[in-house]
């Protein structure tokens, strides 16, 4: 089976995200595919660099660049929901005049097409909002 995930939420508004990669995990060990992981509306949340959460929590950040780069699970974040929060890759950050870019490790920016893309591409497609 293939899956197309989306996440809609950010990491401090819920367990959408917590349950979006657990169940990636758990799809990913049983022999599927994540054709995509997709973060569209607060889910940009989750490809803050620079997001420092509670010792005590959940590094969920961590947990999605490691998941990229260890099971090579694409991660793509719209590009319309990051600017309007704040979010640049390092193109952007450049065109804009900014020093940094706060897009994390194994995170890339896409468009809507990029989801578009992968739910043609997937069996089952899933919203964690």
């Amino acid at each position: 089976m293939k899956y197309a995930v989306q996440v809609n939420t950010g990491p401090c508004s819920g367990n959408a995200g917590l349950t979006a990669y657990r169940f990636i995990l758990a799809a990913l060990d049983s022999g599927h595919d994540v054709v995509r992981v997709f973060f569209y509306k607060d889910g940009v949340y989750h490809a803050f660099r620079y997001a420092s959460p509670p010792e005590d929590e959940i590094q969920l950040g961590r947990l999605w660049t490691e998941l990229a780069l260890e099971r090579g699970v694409d991660l793509a974040v719209c590009i319309s929901a990051a600017q309007r929060r704040g979010l640049l890759c390092a193109d952007e950050a450049r065109r804009q005049g900014k020093r940094d870019d706060d897009l994390a490790a194994g995170f890339r920016i896409a468009g809507l097409g990029q989801w578009l893309e992968a739910t043609l591409l997937a069996d089952r497609c899933l919203v964690f909002a």
